[in-house]
């Protein structure tokens, strides 16, 4: 009897030791394994959800660059190599003639250097009606070269007349041609 009882402790054993093995050598290593795998499988599952809405976006950035492209217009085209500024002096004098503004006063001021672009600030000076001054500066928007308003300021007729005095101040821009600092 001791024999077979001993037999028996034997035989527990040395299932107990193949039960442990397999749990120790071949069960946890695949659980590790398991739970890397559904790690891997959720950041990649997250990483095509994100390219996919990335990719629902491009349209929409494309349709906005495309916007933005148009309302820019050709930005560079605008900002001449040279100031040229008799010949764009005259286009503004001009401008102010074809929407009959009256008593018009134009005077540039001194040149502001830049890194890349310079600017003269020209002040200008004028008479008409609301609605030709507003024609006025939509024909500025209209001119090939780049204009910035930095300052209107409009100052009624004491005689409520309907006439306007316009003071304004512009920048014009351009890039500095080599020997001009």
């Amino acid at each position: 009897m001791i024999i077979q009882e001993k037999r028996q402790i034997m035989l527990l054993c040395a299932f107990i030791v193949m039960v442990g093995g397999f749990v120790m050598f071949r069960y946890l290593p695949l659980r590790e394994r398991i739970k890397i795998v559904k790690q891997t499988k959720a950041a990649q599952r997250s990483d095509v959800n994100t390219r996919q809405f990335q990719s629902r976006q491009v349209p929409v950035l494309e349709e906005q660059a495309e916007k933005l492209g148009e309302s820019v217009g050709d930005y560079e085209a605008r900002i001449p190599q040279g100031r040229d500024l008799g010949v764009f002096l005259g286009r503004i004098t001009g401008l102010m003639s074809e929407h009959n503004l009256v008593e018009q006063v134009v005077t540039p001021g001194g040149q502001i250097n830049g890194k890349e672009l310079n600017c003269i600030p020209v002040d200008i000076q004028c008479k008409g009606n609301l609605s030709e001054i507003f024609r006025f500066f939509k024909g500025l928007q209209s001119l090939e070269r780049l204009v910035r308003i930095e300052e209107v300021r409009l100052i009624n007729d004491v005689s409520f007349s309907g006439e306007v005095t316009l003071n304004t101040r512009l920048a014009i821009y351009f890039r500095g041609s080599v020997g001009e600092g």
